[in-house]
Formats: C-alpha cells, sequence, structure tokens
C-alpha cells in the first residue's frame, strides 16, 4: 500500500514537472538560446564553457518566461485554435497562479545570472526584451499585423544581447547582429502566419500584413524585408567582425531565402508558405555558424 502510494506521488510529481517542462516551450526557447549563444561567442574573445553554460540557462529561462507569459494571457483564445488547445493552461492541467509563479521564478532567475554572471546591460536588455514579448506583442496580435513589427525587437534581441553579455558594450557590432535576425522575423513569422491562418482567426489574431489576406500584396511584403538581408549579410565582414567566407555563405543562402519568397509570389499557396517557413529555420542558424566559424 505504502509502495503502491509511493508510485502515485513519484507519477503525480513527473506529471507536474512535465506540464512546467511544457510552459516552457523549450524547443523554441532552445533556439533562441542558440542564437544568444552565436552573438556571445561572436563579442568574446576567450569563450568560457562554464560562461556559455550559464548564459544557455538563463536565456531559455528568460525565453521560458516570455512564453509561459504569452500562454496566460492568451489562455482563453488557445482553447479557440486546435494547435493550442492541449496546452497546459486551456486544457486545465495547471492553474494561472502556478504557471505565474513559475513564470516569476524563471525570469529572477535568469536576470539574476545575467546581471551578476556578465553584467547589468545585459539583464535591462533581457528584461526589456521579456517585457515587449509578454506585455506589449502578445496583446496587439488581436490588433494587427503591427504586432509583428513589434514582436520583432524582443525576437531580434538575442545574438545582441549575447554580444553585450561578453562585451559589455553597445554598438554597431551588436547592431548588425540585431538587424540581421529583425529583418529575418518578418518572412519568418509571416509564412508562420500564412500556413496557419485558419487556425489564428479562430482566435481572433490579425497578423498577416496588407489587407490581411494571402495574397500577391502580402507576398511582396515578405519578398521586401527578406531583400534587406543580402546586404546586411554583407557587414560583419565589413566590420571586420568575421571573414569573407562567412559573407558569401550569408548571400548565397540569402539569394536562396529570397527565391523562395519569390516562388511564392507566383503560387500565394499554403505548401509553399510552408517551404519558406522551413527556409527560413536553416537560413538563420546556418548564416550565424558561419559568421561564428570565419572568426574563429
Amino acid at each position: 500500500m505504502i509502495s503502491a502510494q509511493k508510485d502515485l506521488a513519484a507519477a503525480g510529481i513527473r506529471e507536474k514537472l512535465g506540464i512546467l517542462f511544457e510552459l516552457l516551450k523549450f524547443r523554441l526557447a532552445s533556439l533562441i538560446a542558440f542564437s544568444g549563444a552565436m552573438g556571445y561567442c561572436l563579442g568574446s574573445n576567450n569563450v568560457q564553457t562554464s560562461d556559455l553554460v550559464f548564459f544557455i540557462i538563463a536565456s531559455i529561462g528568460i525565453t521560458g518566461a516570455a512564453n509561459i507569459i504569452n500562454q496566460i494571457l492568451e489562455k482563453d483564445y488557445d482553447k479557440l485554435m486546435k494547435r493550442t488547445a492541449s496546452r497546459p493552461l486551456p486544457s486545465g492541467r495547471i492553474t494561472v497562479e502556478q504557471a505565474a509563479i513559475w513564470a516569476a521564478f524563471l525570469g529572477i532567475m535568469s536576470l539574476t545570472i545575467f546581471i551578476t554572471r556578465f553584467n547589468l546591460s545585459t539583464g535591462l536588455v533581457s528584461l526589456l526584451s521579456l517585457v515587449l514579448y509578454g506585455f506589449v506583442y502578445t496583446p496587439l496580435k488581436r490588433v494587427g499585423p503591427i504586432a509583428v513589427f513589434v514582436g520583432a525587437f524582443p525576437g531580434a534581441f538575442p545574438p545582441m544581447i549575447g554580444w553585450v553579455a561578453a562585451t559589455n558594450h553597445f554598438g554597431l557590432e551588436p547592431g548588425i547582429l540585431f538587424a540581421i535576425q529583425f529583418f529575418w522575423q518578418f518572412p519568418h513569422f509571416w509564412a508562420i502566419a500564412w500556413v496557419l491562418d485558419e487556425d489564428y482567426k479562430r482566435a481572433g489574431f490579425k497578423l498577416l500584413p496588407a489587407n490581411g489576406l494571402k495574397d500577391l500584396d502580402t507576398t511582396f511584403r515578405i519578398m521586401i524585408y527578406t531583400l534587406f538581408l543580402l546586404p546586411i549579410g554583407w557587414l560583419p565582414y565589413k566590420l571586420g567582425m568575421t571573414g569573407i567566407n562567412s559573407a558569401f555563405i550569408a548571400t548565397v543562402f540569402g539569394v536562396l531565402f529570397l527565391a523562395q519568397t519569390l516562388h511564392l509570389m507566383r503560387t500565394c499557396t499554403d505548401k509553399t508558405a510552408r517551404q519558406l517557413m522551413f527556409g527560413s529555420f536553416i537560413y538563420l542558424p546556418i548564416v550565424q555558424i558561419a559568421f561564428l566559424l570565419d572568426k574563429l
């Protein structure tokens, strides 16, 4: 009897931990932490493994806190979408209060690491990112595509945060890393919004640009933002941050990325938008890795 009770208690703990982990959106948080780690390694002259590990932990934590705030505020809307109805909050597997405590713990822990292990600037920009994503971008999603513009700021902060953590310095270098990820956000997110348009409309989210339709006007805007990536991809080389090899790689993958947007302009189909979405997931890490390898 006692053994059975212990097994039930252990199962309950594992279930609760699984729910807390699910709230993090760990895959998304890991991708963002990877981007920040690339910025940290680019900015650092001598990467210490322990510092890099702490940076990644704090990055996952602050991103997880922002994700949880987003889920708390959108709990009732998530119930309306097939993709999100089974999440912990809309499904009732965890309370808002419990989720808020978890978000507060992650946020405080991460900011403490950023400030004490690195510098105050890193903590302040991370806090700004959390506020913009959780409390500005999230409610704007039901207002209009301005949400994508606002959300592009916290979405582009990670590599800049990484650089500032390594150098305690703002300047052109972290600004260029920010700019690359900022302009990348638009084709990336609008491709996602295109694919999930029907689900988003159930929750009243208005994220596609122009007239909000899956048409040529929308694809034209996607193409324009992708076009910016071509000249910006050369700037790290021009500033002496990396070598010319990574500039060529950024150009090649920028052209391939642009070709996908032009293909979407010709077809305006969900299938092509999905291909663009996956193409965006490939472009950014490859370019960032190329920058880092070219620096070594």
